[in-house]
């Protein structure tokens, strides 16, 4: 069985960031952990925005510049890029919470009846469990996980939430 680790949204902004938390912050040193000890493929995306970003429907609901392409922000935290720079790894840029292209990219590289998911990353309770879901969705029969001592939330309670979410969809909480 191929093991597949996406990490999502480890981004400066998401971290210490315009939307960091101190959740978010604690969960660092366990990412690095996972990504040197992954003994598999890793995908890693990337929340990304543009100078238009209060223009776009997320900017209106959401007021608070991130992940603006080419700044600091947009940037893994820096740990989390020292990690990821001693393995290989596939960067998917996505303009929303989940990524429609990282379903076609597993499916054109994988044969998915040999394969399992694990996901990490920020924010659980938006891009964590958008990907999750997407996947499940692409892909009901493959085995698809969550470390949640890898992931944080908005708040602890919404991140609570999506993981029973997640739980609920069959997608094993570990």
């Amino acid at each position: 069985m191929k093991k597949i680790l996406i990490v999502v949204d480890m981004q400066r902004d998401f971290v210490d960031g315009a939307l960091g938390s101190a959740e978010a912050k604690a969960i660092v040193g366990n990412v690095v952990d996972k990504i040197n000890t992954f003994d598999g493929d890793i995908f890693v995306t990337y929340d990304t925005h543009f100078e238009n970003y209060m223009e776009t429907s997320e900017g209106k609901n959401l007021p608070v510049p991130h992940c603006i392409k080419g700044i600091d922000g947009w940037q893994l935290e820096p740990r989390i890029k020292e990690a990821l720079d001693k393995r290989e790894y596939t960067a998917v840029e996505k303009i929303t919470f989940g990524s429609v292209v990282l379903p076609e990219l597993i499916g054109k590289k994988y044969d998915v009846s040999d394969i399992e998911i694990l996901l990490v990353g920020l924010c659980t309770d938006i891009c964590v469990v958008s990907n999750a879901m997407l996947l499940k969705a692409n892909y009901p029969e493959v085995p698809i996980s969550v470390d949640s001592c890898c992931c944080a939330g908005v708040t602890p309670e919404s991140h609570n939430a999506a993981l029973a979410t997640m739980k609920m969809c069959q997608i094993e909480i570990i």
